[in-house]
């Protein structure tokens, strides 16, 4: 049986531990978890914005634990009393322009914190399963040339970056690799790196995110500035990766993939410009964009797109929400925002509608 077929049944009772399940990727996470019946246990930072996603959702959590992955002492005392079964390992500083001011606090949360996590989980009893969360700009985007157009990331490709946060995601797959070999192989526990395109929905108020500053604008009547509209990226709704991690890790420790890297991205990449318009229209917003000033501006890679074909051929993971379905979802999602309704509801209604895309039972 697939592992989108059977996936409830295999998370429902886990004891799972989820890092950084204060962010809005991993708040959407622990909500669909909890739907599936599994047990969570957060670790992370307190929520960075007002609002954020995490308060909204208010979700019961079997236990919380605010503190920092640097803190090697926290991390392992958590582990201690958490003892999981299935590790989602989410926290990271995830912001670019944030990592050049920051690089040092960038490296030290992405590379030592994962490497803090990785080394407390060595002696977890019930232990079976780890994924560590990466990004796509953990690949080498240096030979990107413009006259050759569009490079489509595969797993074999070389891993790099020239920007603080990139090189901190690469080594980020380097030190998971190290210690799935060292540590865990012989234990037979599968520890595995998924790299996902840029993921965008309802409850991101993250500083630099599209989405977020394209919905502030239509709110407020505003054009929406943009850095880089030619920017090209592969825009994805965060219930897609989402789907594949679960589906992945389950896999793993099935024994059904011995994969230790997986792409999950959509089918096709979009500019900066066109997804905005695209918002703009779903909102009924008139207003148009604005170049921002940008002479001062850290450079970042031009386009990014992945090729998750082997996630389909490993796992029969595809994407289900095509880019005017997904902006739509977020539309949606916001305007309940703004409307005052109860977003947890909100939130596991359009859960509840991928699953019945995925034909989960």
């Amino acid at each position: 049986m697939l592992p989108s077929k059977n996936l409830r049944q295999f998370w429902s009772g886990k004891r799972v531990l989820l890092t950084g399940h204060t962010g809005f990727k991993g708040s959407w996470t622990a909500t669909w978890l909890m739907q599936m019946g599994a047990e969570v246990h957060g670790f992370a930072l307190a929520p960075e914005t007002t609002p954020n996603l995490h308060d909204l959702l208010d979700l019961p959590y079997a236990s919380e634990t605010i503190a920092d992955l640097r803190n090697q002492a926290a991390v392992k005392k958590m582990v201690d009393k958490v003892e999981p079964e299935l590790v989602l390992h989410m926290a990271a500083q995830p912001l670019v322009r944030r990592a050049y001011r920051e690089p040092v606090e960038t490296m030290a949360t992405n590379i030592m914190g994962t490497a803090h996590l990785l080394d407390a989980l060595r002696d977890c009893k019930n232990l079976t399963g780890v994924l560590v969360v990466t990004s796509d700009k953990a690949y080498d985007n240096d030979s990107y040339d413009q006259a050759k157009g569009e490079i489509i990331f595969r797993e074999d490709d070389p891993l790099g970056g020239r920007d603080p946060y990139s090189a901190s995601k690469g080594c980020q797959e380097i030190v998971a690799r190290s210690f799935a070999q060292s540590y865990f192989r012989e234990r037979h526990i599968s520890v595995v790196t998924a790299r996902a395109g840029n993921v965008v929905g309802g409850g991101d108020w993250s500083e630099d995110r599209l989405m977020t500053d394209i919905i502030a604008a239509a709110i407020n009547d505003q054009a929406v500035e943009l850095r880089n509209p030619a920017t090209t990226r592969p825009w994805q709704h965060v219930i897609e990766p989402v789907s594949g991690y679960l589906m992945y890790l389950q896999a793993a420790v099935e024994g059904k993939t011995s994969l230790p890297a997986l792409n999950f991205g959509p089918n096709g990449s979009h500019t900066v410009e066109h997804v905005t318009r695209l918002l703009l229209t779903a909102w009924g917003s008139s207003m148009g964009t604005a170049q921002q000033d940008t002479s001062n501006a850290r450079k970042e890679a031009l386009t990014l797109a992945l090729d998750s074909s082997l996630a389909a051929s490993t796992l029969s993971w595809q994407p289900r929400l095509d880019l005017p379905s997904c902006v739509q979802w977020i539309v949606d999602w916001h305007k309940a925002h703004v409307d005052g309704q109860n977003m947890r509801e909100i939130t596991e209604v359009q859960i509840t509608s991928f699953e019945s895309m995925m034909d989960i039972k």
